[in-house]
């Protein structure tokens, strides 16, 4: 059973919250949990309590009041991270432009992703999973996997316009 543990906060309610509204999003319960302690005055606050109210579980609300007590708002607030963490992209710069060039392109003539990632490998010599090319796609362009077209990609517009000119209204 966890008991009521009580640790000062040395930060005022006014840098909490301006602490809040500038947080990550991952960061923001931690200094909710602080805002919560504040609040609670010189009575000790359970984990449950602090659980119910954050909205984390019981391990991550003993992690955090631990880093809190040992090292302040600093160790708290520290997720670890260093830079851009993440695997980088299969496509450059250069890469990403021309595909949504060819994406944007009402002319273009893809009927689907099979097209793109033939496309993909014709140009620029890469050969790449169907659901790479799905993810990226759906992730940096907004594509979906089936799309209405306005009208037919051969679509002759002349006569389009010369249909329209001749056409007899009632």
């Amino acid at each position: 059973m966890s008991f009521a543990l009580f640790i000062p906060i040395k930060e005022s309610m006014k840098e909490l919250r301006l602490q809040l509204k500038n947080a990550l999003p991952m960061l923001q319960p931690r200094i909710k949990m602080l805002i919560f302690m504040k609040r609670a005055g010189n009575t000790a606050v359970s984990k449950r309590e602090l659980m119910d109210s954050v909205g984390a579980c019981s391990q991550s609300i003993h992690n955090w009041r631990t880093s809190y007590k040992d090292g302040g708002i600093e160790a708290l607030l520290f997720n670890g991270r260093k830079g851009n963490v993440g695997k980088p992209s299969i496509f450059s710069k250069e890469d990403h432009k021309k595909i949504e060039k060819k994406l944007n392109d009402p002319k273009n003539g893809l009927a689907g992703y099979v097209e793109l990632k033939q496309w993909v490998k014709d140009e620029f010599n890469k050969d790449v999973k169907y659901n790479t090319i799905l993810k990226y796609a759906s992730r940096h362009f907004g594509s979906k996997v089936k799309a209405a077209r306005k009208s037919h990609v051969k679509k002759d517009e002349k006569a389009a316009e010369t249909f329209k000119k001749t056409l007899r209204k009632k």
